[in-house]
């Protein structure tokens, strides 16, 4: 609901004693309340504790300019959308104005024109902070116009001639006067573009159709940048890069922790009617664990980066894989499986890109990840000493089959009968449901499997274990 105490006029909003503060000044100040406060600054904003944040924190509160440097899937944009949280909750701005003017130093000609006539009773309004922020994603065909304006041939059509400067249409920086603009992706901007940048934000004169208008905008400039372009081709002018102030180094989830705790807040909830489900805890940790060997797999370009999102989409696929078995087999459980781990290929595939020599395909490379993955962390719980009894069993004919198309039940009816799988599963917390028991059990199966330990006979996606 409005609050209808706020003033509503310049000449109350002047006697409120209301004090303008230039963007950046704005976000400082409520920067230093925050940090008192020990509030939560970049709320969501996983793994950049100790490296990102508190170079952003300075760059805020020394008044800077940003340009973010990051492979895709690094935050960067969301970083860029959560300085709003840096603003204040509403401004006064002169009411209709299109580029949002300061209501005691207008910069446009209509508002000028307009305070002169009307005074101290001009009409103000509020704008809210979600308003404030603008983002354009670069683009070669990108215009001055877009950025800056244009003519608009309408209101020279009504009289105006073509140096009135109200005959000029706004562009989206002007439009986010008083705010934030975020430019994506700023390599991929044309250089004279590039140079209409610059002048927006340092020298202020801006040419439209031949004349100078001045424009002395209050913004605040977010870019993001792969760093391959940023550095290494010359796709930037430099003297854009010395006008922004800090470049801040992004980078992926540095452990399993970090990789997993955004996995889980960003993928889309499941919440299945008649069905519970329940993500056990190595599974987790297994598709973290898939992300984190692609980046480091010589079969990937790494130039590119392995986003974030590959560990989200993978993370989404399984569970929904998982999900599709339960309703088929009118189950009220569900729990991903090892098996289920096919379902990433096509999560993964389009994600990654190949720095291979030859014929190697996608899905090959992706299995051999899930293989890598799978073991390392059946190692993390287990050693294989913990397993001598269980082989044992196998060693005097015992065979276990699983697949992704198995009722949970028959794995928990599996695990009486195999000596030293219960203990396994208990250490794995995998209780509460046969969904669970069915998951632990095929995870410590393929985990012996690829620890060489047992034999592994597959047609599809049945599989046998056996010695």
């Amino acid at each position: 609901m409005a609050n209808t105490n706020k003033p509503a006029t310049i000449g109350q909003l002047r006697d409120s004693g209301y004090r303008v503060l230039p963007v950046k000044e704005e976000m400082r100040k409520n920067l230093m309340r925050m940090i008192r406060e020990d509030a939560d600054i970049f709320p969501g904003i996983v793994g950049y504790e100790d490296t990102v944040i508190p170079q952003l924190e300075n760059a805020i509160l020394s008044m800077q300019d940003v340009v973010l440097l990051g492979e895709r899937g690094q935050a960067k944009t969301r970083i860029a959308r959560s300085l709003v949280n840096f603003l204040d909750e509403e401004v006064p701005v002169i009411a209709g104005c299109e580029i949002n003017d300061d209501p005691f130093a207008p910069i446009c000609k209509a508002c000028q024109v307009r305070i002169a006539e009307e005074g101290d009773s001009t009409p103000i309004a509020w704008l809210h902070r979600d308003r404030r922020f603008a983002e354009k994603l670069a683009t070669p065909d990108i215009t001055i116009s877009d950025l800056v304006g244009e003519v608009d041939p309408i209101r020279v059509a009504e009289g105006r001639y073509l140096s009135d400067e109200l005959t000029i249409h706004y562009g989206l920086i002007p439009r986010t006067n008083r705010g934030i603009f975020c430019i994506n992706e700023l390599p991929d901007l044309a250089e004279r573009i590039q140079v209409g940048l610059l002048n927006i934000m340092e020298e202020r004169d801006v040419q439209i159709r031949g004349y100078k208008i001045r424009l002395p905008l209050d913004v605040f400039v977010v870019a993001s940048a792969n760093p391959e372009d940023y550095t290494n081709r010359g796709r930037i002018i430099t003297p854009l890069k010395d006008r922004l102030g800090s470049e801040i180094r992004t980078h992926y989830p540095r452990t399993i922790e970090h990789e997993t705790a955004i996995m889980e807040m960003e993928s889309a909830p499941f919440s299945m009617e008649g069905i519970e489900t329940t993500y056990p805890q190595f599974m987790t940790e297994i598709i973290a664990e898939i992300t984190h060997l692609a980046r480091r797999s010589s079969d990937i370009s790494q130039r590119s980066g392995v986003s974030v999102r590959v560990s989200i989409t993978n993370y989404e696929n399984v569970m929904s894989n998982a999900v599709r078995r339960a309703i088929r087999l009118h189950e009220r459980q569900a729990a991903p499986r090892v098996s289920d781990l096919s379902a990433v290929i096509a999560s993964t595939a389009g994600k990654i890109e190949l720095d291979t020599i030859g014929e190697a395909r996608e899905e090959k490379i992706i299995e051999k990840l899930v293989r890598q993955a799978t073991v390392k962390v059946f190692r993390d719980y287990f050693e294989p000493a913990e397993f001598d009894q269980l082989v044992a069993g196998f060693d005097k004919g015992l065979m276990v089959e699983a697949s992704d198309t198995q009722p949970a039940m028959e794995y928990v009816n599996q695990l009486a009968r195999v000596g030293g799988l219960k203990s396994a599963v208990a250490k794995l917390n995998a209780h509460g449901s046969p969904a669970t028991v069915a998951s632990a059990v095929e995870f410590i199966l393929e985990g012996l499997h690829l620890s060489k330990r047992l034999n592994k006979e597959s047609v599809g996606t049945q599989a046998r274990y056996s010695r």
